[in-house]
């Protein structure tokens, strides 16, 4: 999810840079998208790994 968000990213850079603004605002759009939707799964991954782990045996 995080490659796609880089990927978009570089293609609006690209696209900005030879002048092709609608094509440059829909892929940073993208990027935001992928990027928000990565950090909400990582974060949620990262809340599941903390809370639902294995409980220790203490003896």
């Amino acid at each position: 999810m995080l490659r796609l968000a880089l990927l978009f990213f570089v293609i609006a850079l690209l696209a900005a840079v030879f002048g092709f603004t609608g094509i440059a605002a829909a892929a940073a759009g993208a990027a935001q998208i992928f990027f928000y939707v990565f950090l909400v799964l990582f974060l949620l991954a990262l809340l599941v790994a903390v809370l639902g782990g294995r409980p220790t045996d203490v003896v």
